[in-house]
């Protein structure tokens, strides 16, 4: 599962049937230090907290019921490995940058 993020504040959810992988891709025109996306909070170069809510509220969510269920298991997965930023209610993820 893939948190892409363009300019203008644009989240959407990338390859949202895979939830093996999880990470936040900052598109060229993206501009992290404008704090744009809500949900969302860059810890460093490399990490970010993508809020455990926002997920299911992005486009490219498929409009299924057994893909909460899914969804909810991962977190549960991420959780057990503590990826989980409970304070925050935050998944860790790792960010790439697209040029």
């Amino acid at each position: 599962m893939i948190i892409e993020c363009f300019g203008g504040g644009i989240v959407r959810l990338g390859e949202p049937l895979d939830f093996r992988r999880f990470k936040l891709v900052l598109h060229a025109d993206a501009a992290p230090g404008t704090e744009a996306w809500p949900g969302i909070t860059l810890l460093d170069d490399r990490d970010a907290l993508v809020s455990i809510d926002l997920v299911p509220t992005l486009a490219g969510r498929p409009d299924d019921a057994g893909w909460d269920q899914r969804y909810a298991e991962m977190v549960d997965k991420a959780r057990e490995h503590g990826w989980i930023d409970a304070e925050r209610h935050a998944i860790r993820a790792h960010v790439e940058r697209m040029s």
